[in-house]
């Protein structure tokens, strides 16, 4: 079964530095909390993502248990938005859409993740005990270090 989990966000902040810490790889880590044990693995020298850059990551999203990850990034629309898709992972299928949006206050940004779980029937159980209220928490991380970065009080 296929799940969307939808987060919008405004940001404080021009499109450039919007754009400029969303497509570095390296910033993943600063907004996925620490208990997830998120490290980006892959010696990325670029600066910015690119279509067809692949990403591979270590994480622990269960019980400590270290997980290899691997993303593409398979669209780019430059200060607008991109789309990283799961190669290999703990996940069925996972397709993030992130977007960016400049408005009269800054940016809004829009994640949108479309994702399934596998296993079928026990991957339905799973996502109603655990994996929905993790992606909440993660994203719910995400969004207050965020806050700290793009709109301070």
């Amino acid at each position: 079964m296929m799940y969307t989990l939808k987060r919008e966000q405004q940001l404080y902040c021009d499109i450039t530095s919007a754009w400029s810490f969303f497509s570095s790889p390296h910033n993943l880590s600063r907004i996925t909390p620490k208990e997830m044990g998120f490290v980006v693995l892959s010696n990325l020298t670029d600066s910015e993502i690119y279509k067809g850059m692949i990403i591979d990551y270590s994480v622990k999203p269960l019980l400590g248990i270290p997980l290899k990850w691997q993303t593409q990034i398979t669209e780019v629309d430059y200060q607008k938005s991109f789309i990283d898709f799961q190669k290999k992972g703990p996940y069925k299928l996972w397709r993030h859409h992130h977007e960016f949006i400049p408005n009269q206050k800054g940016v809004l940004m829009i994640d949108t993740v479309e994702y399934e779980l596998p296993f079928g029937f026990i991957g339905k159980i799973m996502h109603r005990l655990i994996a929905k209220k993790k992606l909440k928490n993660i994203f719910d991380y995400r969004n207050e270090v965020l806050e700290g970065l793009f709109n301070p009080h």
